[in-house]
């Protein structure tokens, strides 16, 4: 079996650990720790959480779609498939690494999709874009820990909270989805979805687009 090589390393802010970029052949991992986050032959899951939401929000014309985490680009690749030509979509990520990966060793992983005319793409935390007044989205989609559980960063919990909760459905439309990724099912962050007021749908994906391996949930929670 071919080793895996240690391409870079990169410092999660705020006390937040570190995250190593592996390859294996033509496979990429980015760890934390022992965890593996994401793995470039996984991406079903991923790709899930932009057309799931893209289906229930569709007839919109123009619209503005917030994506927090950029990953390995599978979520943002699927957004600009499933969004119109006249969407925009918007990147929050907060490790600069990541972003130099996309256009780096991850490059053939992106496709380029980091250059489509419709992609912006900021550092820093997406809690700071949700917060800004500078506009309301129509889609918020959050891929940035394992969970609602602050694993790879502690500062995460505030989204999940019912302030933050709080937050995301004022700076989402009328009608609008919140999106939230999870290697796990969490009842608690369920209930805490519906006392915040969103109205909501728990979907169950598998990892692998051939329909196999470990099944990943997907909130998505309307703002009525």
């Amino acid at each position: 079996m071919i080793p895996w090589k240690h391409l870079d390393t990169a410092v999660v802010p705020d006390q937040g650990g570190e995250l190593r970029l592996m390859q294996r052949g033509h496979e990429f991992s980015i760890m934390a720790g022992a965890i593996e986050l994401m793995n470039s032959r996984l991406s079903g899951s991923e790709e899930a959480l932009a057309t799931l939401t893209c289906e229930r929000l569709a007839g919109r014309a123009k619209s503005s779609v917030l994506i927090g985490g950029l990953g390995m680009g599978f979520t943002l690749r699927a957004a600009l498939s499933a969004w119109g030509e006249d969407a925009e979509i918007a990147v929050a990520e907060l490790v600069p690494e990541v972003v130099a990966w996309a256009r780096g060793p991850l490059a053939e992983v992106f496709k380029g999709c980091l250059d489509d005319p419709r992609v912006t793409v900021s550092l820093g935390d997406v809690a700071g874009r949700i917060h800004g007044l500078d506009r309301r989205w129509d889609a918020i989609l959050l891929d940035v820990d394992n969970g609602p559980d602050g694993l790879t960063r502690a500062a995460n919990d505030g989204l999940y909270s019912p302030a933050g909760l709080g937050a995301t459905k004022a700076a989402l439309r009328p009608g609008g989805l919140l999106a939230v990724w999870s290697s796990a099912p969490d009842d608690a962050f369920t209930r805490r979805l519906k006392r915040a007021g969103f109205q909501v749908e728990e979907a169950r994906v598998r990892a692998s687009r051939t329909g196999r391996g470990a099944k990943h949930v997907i909130w998505l929670a309307r703002r009525p």
